[in-house]
Order: C-alpha cells, then sequence, then structure tokens
C-alpha cells in the first residue's frame, strides 16, 4: 500500500517550507520520507541525498524550482505516485506533461495549506 509522501528539497533549515511540511505532515500523522541535497534529520525523518527506488510513494510534494527538478523526472516518475504536488514557484508545465501522460495525477497548491484546511 502506498503511504508515504515524500518530500523533495527538504533541508534541516527550519525557515524553509520544506522543514514546515515536513513537520506539519508528521503533526496530521502522515508517513513522510525525505530527500535533499545534503543528508540530515527533521523530527526525526532523515534527509536522503541518494535516490531511493520507494515502492510506497503516494505523493510526492516538490520543493525544488523547475529548473532543480529537471534530474528527477525519471526517477518522480518511476516511483509511480498517485500525485505530485507542486508547491508556489515549482510549478512546471514540462513536468506536468510528462506526469499526465504517465497517468499520475498534479495539483498547483500549497502542501501547509492543504494541511491547514484539511484537504491533503
Amino acid at each position: 500500500m502506498k503511504e508515504y509522501t515524500l518530500v523533495m528539497g527538504a533541508s534541516e533549515n527550519e525557515q524553509r517550507y520544506s522543514n514546515m511540511a515536513i513537520k506539519k505532515l508528521l503533526n496530521h500523522k502522515y508517513k513522510v520520507k525525505a530527500f535533499g541535497n545534503r543528508t540530515g534529520e527533521v523530527n526525526g525523518v532523515p534527509i536522503h541525498k541518494e535516490l531511493i527506488p520507494y515502492d510506497d510513494i503516494d505523493t510526492v510534494t516538490l520543493y525544488l524550482n523547475p529548473t532543480n527538478q529537471k534530474p528527477f523526472y525519471e526517477y518522480i516518475l518511476n516511483l509511480h505516485p498517485r500525485r505530485v504536488i507542486f508547491n508556489p514557484g515549482t510549478e512546471n508545465k514540462e513536468f506536468q506533461e510528462k506526469l499526465t501522460h504517465a497517468g499520475i495525477a498534479y495539483e498547483e497548491t500549497c502542501t501547509l495549506v492543504l494541511l491547514s484546511i484539511n484537504k491533503y
């Protein structure tokens, strides 16, 4: 069963929205995995630098700008998530077309807002 959210662009920096999202997801009892450009940890969730071929990712939430997403297109597509969330500033028509072609839903929205209004 796919039950995890993968935070792409995760950071230990508490001022970063990816950090806030990890904490808020955990507070709402969601299971979280994290990928970032540096290893680290947020509230017990390890941030990995290597691309792990997970088979249990329901949602990928992006905190990478469109240019920084490019190297991860195939990785994310191969995870076969149910959906990908493009947080503000991460919108990417090129990648969204690839997701649509692969039958993966996407949303241009804010993970933090969705959690705040219980619509995640």
